[in-house]
């Protein structure tokens, strides 16, 4: 038996109990991790509530770091004793151990951490998609960042200034706007006193930017096109605030041709491949100190509701990980 976040019902951070549940043995291709650390994210929370339907009962989570304890028949290229991380589906992290596809998991090298490792992955390669694939930011760029001072906010800023572009990012106190400003984002906006599409034109002389990333959804969609140059592309890659509904694709047309994505991580690493070539260059990164991970808060994995409810109140800055 080992212990594990176990949700009976979807809802609020309360429908989340620590409870013991039975773990059997790995089977072919399979690997048994002890996580030693977990991630937190935003995907968490759409899991529990149920807006990304999945079984009940349900054990959320999507990345952690730990030792592999067992492996399955036919596996090769692992042992027992190996350090590795992980980052998507299937969901199930919130664990004190469980049974993984080896083929999800990347090998960690010694200069990262466990909670380092809990922190990077899923915000790491969604930076490193997002930046590299689904819009190829180059050196000279200006680009739009909602919630500059999150997990994912602070890696895309850092990796935007390696890369030599310009950041504006939003965020939503002046204490997230030295943070990010710190992580590499040459201007802020304070968003809930700032109305965040003047301010990029202005920065911009009126030009607007050919790129905004938006995790935040409903409340920032409309404005984030006003904010974009002609044939501008608006990557909408979570929704914090809410799903964003009922578009109407005349809109892009009359602002520009513009172009909109709904990105996901597990579709831009669905080989594997995709995967090490994801994880390895964001590692790269982080073990040059291009990138420093932000822990900005840890919780006890057994402490998930309080986790939950700090991340949806807005309380968190940078990564949070969960110690196993």
């Amino acid at each position: 038996m080992v212990k594990a976040i176990v949700q009976h019902e979807h809802g609020g951070p309360e429908v989340m109990k620590w409870e013991d549940v039975t773990l059997g043995k790995p089977g072919p291709g399979e690997a048994r991790v002890r996580h030693t650390a977990v991630g937190l994210n935003f995907i968490d929370v759409y899991f529990r509530t149920g807006l990304y339907p999945s079984p009940l009962p349900l054990t959320t989570g999507m990345e952690a770091a730990g030792v592999i304890e067992e492996l399955g028949d036919g596996v090769t290229g692992l042992k027992v004793g190996d350090r590795v991380a992980y980052a998507g589906r299937p969901i199930g992290a919130y664990s004190e151990a469980r049974i993984m596809p080896v083929d999800n998991l990347i090998i960690l090298p010694d200069s990262i951490d466990d909670q380092t490792a809990a922190a990077m992955m899923l915000q790491g390669m969604t930076t490193e998609y997002l930046l590299q694939r689904t819009f190829h930011v180059k050196q000279g760029d200006t680009i739009l960042f909602h919630a500059a001072a999150g997990g994912v906010g602070l890696f895309a800023c850092q990796w935007a200034k390696h890369i030599g572009a310009t950041v504006i990012g939003t965020v939503g106190s002046e204490e997230k706007a030295e943070l990010a400003k710190a992580h590499g984002c040459t201007h802020t906006i304070l968003y809930r006193e700032e109305d965040f599409q003047e301010k990029v034109m202005e920065i911009t002389d009126g030009k607007g930017v050919p790129v905004v990333y938006d995790s935040i959804g409903k409340d920032t969609f409309e404005k984030s096109l006003d904010c974009l140059s002609p044939r501008g592309l608006m990557v909408s890659f979570g929704n914090s605030s809410g799903p964003v509904t009922g578009v109407n694709l005349g809109i892009l047309g009359a602002k520009g041709s513009l172009y909109v994505t709904r990105p996901s991580l597990m579709a831009y690493n669905a080989t594997r491949p995709e995967l090490e070539k994801s994880a390895g260059d964001m590692m790269e990164l982080v073990s040059n100190g291009a990138i420093k991970v932000n822990i900005g808060q840890t919780y006890p994995l057994s402490e998930a509701r309080k986790a939950h409810e700090d991340l949806e109140g807005r309380k968190t800055t940078g990564s949070s990980v969960f110690t196993v």
